[in-house]
């Protein structure tokens, strides 16, 4: 259903496409006709940072920013959610225009710049699904607080979250909130994880049960970056890492009319280069940190190549804006098939 929708898609601005899609699957998780826009898999159960899942694959965040589409979402066979990035007040986000369409490139830029409605908007759309399964938080800070203050954002919002989430992702690998990404430097990110460590543990104590806290960094990091942030991590205890956000590099699409618009690229020109991040930070991590794989995952033998690169799960965004739902159960079958 979703390739005789595409064409009317296309047509509109890449924004209001997404919230016309998000519309539409809201309405038929509504009256039923879900079924009409993908089968569901079967299961394909995986248990990781000591949370079930019904299958390994999941929805990125970024699609539902507001956590205001969870029940629709889940309904198509994704086996955890994540919603977000939220932060602690509403924001606009960025001027429009800011989602372009890389058709030729199967891939999307976007300078939304962590549009929301705050953290307590998104608390209450959570709390009103009915979704048991895993929904993971993703978390920010807002535009206009200043790098030495970004520590009191996360924290506001991981304790507004903490009770309704599965899993916690500490988003600071954004490239469309200015400065954000410096929070990598390996010192600053030895004092930033080490503080959001601590509240961690204290709020598992005070709610009788440890949530998950992941780390979600860029693709656009040196060698010696990923070291320093690899021994940042181990130190620190994290749950685990997504590998990766969207890239700032424009060699894959270097020469098409949207190349130089500002922001993140995602899509098919992502996949060698996050899995490239993924596969480092495998080998630099061990077993013992699971990583879940996100970027230009576009078929089902994308999403194998990501375990394959050492991904214990895997996400994925534009996919659904070049593939729909149908490349949820694509990509579990694949990795079923690689299987023993």
């Amino acid at each position: 259903m979703y390739a005789l929708a595409r064409p009317f898609l296309f047509c509109l601005d890449a924004e209001r496409a997404h919230d016309l899609a998000l519309a539409a699957i809201e309405t038929a998780y509504r009256t039923g006709a879900h079924a009409l826009l993908a089968t569901p898999p079967a299961q394909l159960p995986v248990e990781v940072f000591g949370l079930r899942f019904a299958n390994p694959v999941g929805l990125a965040a970024g699609l539902d920013k507001n956590g205001a589409y969870v029940d629709a979402l889940a309904a198509l066979g994704f086996g955890f959610i994540e919603v977000g990035t939220t932060t602690p007040r509403p924001q606009a986000g960025n001027p429009k225009p800011r989602m372009f369409r890389l058709p030729e490139h199967e891939a999307v830029i976007n300078r939304l710049g962590f549009n929301n409605g705050g953290v307590e908007a998104l608390v209450r759309n959570v709390e009103r699904a009915r979704f048991n399964g895993v929904l993971g938080i993703n978390i920010g800070k807002n535009k206009d607080t200043p790098n030495e203050r970004a520590t009191d954002d996360y924290l506001y919002c991981l304790e507004r979250v903490y009770a309704r989430a599965s899993y916690v992702t500490v988003n600071i690998s954004s490239p469309n909130t200015q400065g954000l990404r410096d929070l990598q430097e390996e010192d600053t990110l030895k004092r930033f994880i080490g503080t959001l460590r601590e509240a961690q543990e204290k709020l598992g104590a005070r709610h009788g049960a440890r949530k998950p806290m992941l780390l979600k960094i860029a693709p656009d990091l040196s060698e010696s970056e990923l070291d320093g942030i690899a021994e940042v991590l181990r130190a620190s205890g994290i749950d685990g890492v997504i590998c990766t956000n969207t890239t700032i590099d424009r060699g894959a699409v270097a020469g098409h009319r949207y190349a130089n618009e500002a922001g993140g690229l995602s899509g098919k020109p992502l996949f060698a280069k996050s899995t490239a991040v993924l596969r480092g930070m495998a080998q630099r991590l061990g077993p013992t940190i699971p990583l879940i794989g996100v970027g230009g995952i576009l078929r089902g033998s994308d999403a194998a190549a990501k375990l394959d690169a050492g991904a214990a799960l895997v996400q994925f965004y534009s996919g659904m804006v070049y593939r729909g739902p149908a490349l949820i159960g694509e990509c579990v079958e694949a990795i079923r098939g690689r299987r023993p």
